[in-house]
């Protein structure tokens, strides 16, 4: 258990060197007057520090608080990191103390006489959760309340609706506030300025300048993402190396995804999934430092939209130790003159060969002819370096189909309508653009250019995919795993046909390796 947690379990329940039940009852007996209260006590966001501060200040003041008043707190609720705001947000131990509330004990048996908070807000923000609590607190006679204001009446007539007016108030703030804070955030975007609540993993405290070893390894993740990888495989490197998000979190799949395709990366500003613009209608450059080009970024996002049309699962089956194993087939010739075509398996080689690993036709037990065999490390280099060169031929005949954006133009001259529109609608002496004309036609106008920047993003993206694609395909094979490896020879080779060199100590002939290239391939 973590220290935050550690300190959220030791204010919740019953507090330290509280009197056992009888003990209380026997108390009340004496002192009909004493009230056992429980504590209340929430916190919507525990802070960057995340020690649970927040919520042991607030018993804290409430403990002394009872001491002062003579009150006897036999129980403590305690909803950390929560909001009372929002509906989505279920907090357990208020929904505990409703319970206790109308069940008029603790769950331990300790008597419920009132409820201490440090204000009402850290109970209710919304008119449904503090109906509740008022139905819950009357639901018996004689309860006490204390909050920051001293002692409440909370069955005075009236105080029903004034807790209604005073959530309504609650809420109105909040809201005006999160609006201020989205007018603010969008001022800042912009500007160009970072808005990040926390270090973004790749900077510095500052936000601007790169923390070398992880922006590195946001770059190496990238190329390998563009290259092949899965980011299953990239959380895993991550995890190798000990990287932990900027809110000391370990890495899962989710956060290096987020991590990646954020714009951020190449230097552009984005709110909830979209670039800023300026009145130009270009991306908004950061202040920031950026990691890699915003053609790379394009690029990232393309390979990963492009998986994510896929089934969505992780592909299982079997894994192989050597590169072309099932790839090589045999092109021994049989008696009946046919050719044997079995899938060539790989097999460690004996001690005293120079090379490690060698593929061979299957025993004839098995379906094969026993008859082919090749050296491992040769023929492994042979079929990369032809795959290698088909690649950059492939990636190069790519980049040149896709043709420039054809819809430029268009998009210009929506933007110039919807701002010729609006300079109509704000001048006084043009009587012919009303406020009803004026809103028909703008969201027309915007859903357009919306429609037109989607299509130039994918545009752009497609295009930076095929460019990225051909930046050095050799040194980008060195970093590919083995199944990336393999992914990538079965994508443009249908097999390799192996054929057998006779009998003897031959040398190495790269010409008896014949490869069967896919039709979609070239």
């Amino acid at each position: 258990m973590g220290k935050r947690e550690e300190t959220i379990s030791k204010l919740r329940g019953v507090p330290e060197d509280t009197p056992s039940v009888e003990e209380v009852r026997t108390m009340l007996a004496a002192d009909p007057g004493l009230k056992c209260v429980i504590c209340y006590a929430r916190i919507s966001f525990d802070g960057r520090v995340k020690d649970a501060h927040g919520i042991e200040d607030q018993h804290r003041d409430m403990a002394d608080a009872a001491r002062r008043l003579g009150w006897l707190v036999v129980y403590r609720y305690t909803d950390n990191d929560k909001s009372a705001s929002k509906e989505t947000v279920v907090r357990d131990d208020f929904e505990q103390l409703l319970t206790d509330l109308m069940t008029g004990v603790t769950p331990e048996g300790y008597p419920v006489h009132g409820v201490m908070a440090v204000n009402d807000d850290r109970l209710y923000r919304r008119p449904s959760d503090w109906e509740r609590y008022l139905k819950a607190f009357t639901s018996q006679e004689g309860r006490v309340y204390h909050d920051s204001n001293g002692v409440q009446d909370l069955y005075a007539e009236g105080f029903e609706i004034k807790g209604l007016v005073g959530v309504a108030m609650s809420l109105s703030e909040t809201r005006k506030k999160q609006r201020r804070t989205r007018n603010s955030h969008r001022s800042r975007a912009i500007r160009g300025q970072s808005v990040s609540a926390w270090r973004p993993f790749g900077w510095e405290d500052d936000k601007i300048t790169l923390r070398a070893v992880e922006a590195d390894a946001i770059r190496t993740a990238v190329h390998d993402v563009i290259a092949g990888a899965s980011i299953s495989e990239i959380t895993r490197q991550w995890k190798e190396a000990e990287f932990i998000t900027s809110r000391g979190n370990a890495f899962q799949y989710a956060t290096v995804k987020q991590v990646l395709v954020n714009a951020r990366t190449c230097g552009y500003r984005e709110i909830k999934g979209e670039l800023v613009r300026d009145g130009d209608d270009q991306p908004i450059k950061g202040e920031w430092d950026a990691i890699v080009t915003p053609k790379e970024w394009y690029a990232i996002i393309s390979k990963i939209r492009e998986r994510g049309r896929g089934a969505g699962v992780p592909r299982g089956g079997l894994v192989h130790k050597y590169l072309l194993t099932g790839i090589l087939r045999c092109g021994n010739v049989l008696e009946d003159g046919t050719t044997c075509n079995n899938k060539m398996i790989g097999i460690k080689a004996n001690d005293w060969l120079k090379y490690e690993h060698a593929y061979m036709c299957k025993r004839t037990v098995d379906g094969g002819c026993n008859k082919t065999y090749k050296r491992g490390d040769k023929t492994d280099v042979i079929i990369e370096q032809l795959v290698i060169a088909k690649l950059e031929k492939d990636a190069a005949s790519k980049a040149e189909e896709v043709p420039d954006w054809d819809k430029a133009e268009s998009l210009e001259r929506v933007i110039r309508s919807r701002k010729e529109l609006e300079r109509r609608w704000h001048d006084d002496e043009d009587t012919d653009i009303d406020d009803e004309t004026f809103f028909r036609n703008l969201p027309v106008l915007e859903r357009r250019i919306k429609e037109l920047r989607v299509d130039k993003a994918k545009h752009e993206a497609l295009k930076a995919e095929a460019e990225v694609a051909q930046e050095d395909i050799a040194k980008s094979w060195k970093s590919k795993t083995l199944t990336q490896k393999r992914d990538a020879i079965k994508k443009v080779l249908g097999a390799v046909v192996a054929v057998p060199g006779g009998k003897g100590n031959k040398t190495f002939d790269p010409d008896l390796l014949k490869p069967v290239w896919r039709a979609s391939g070239g």
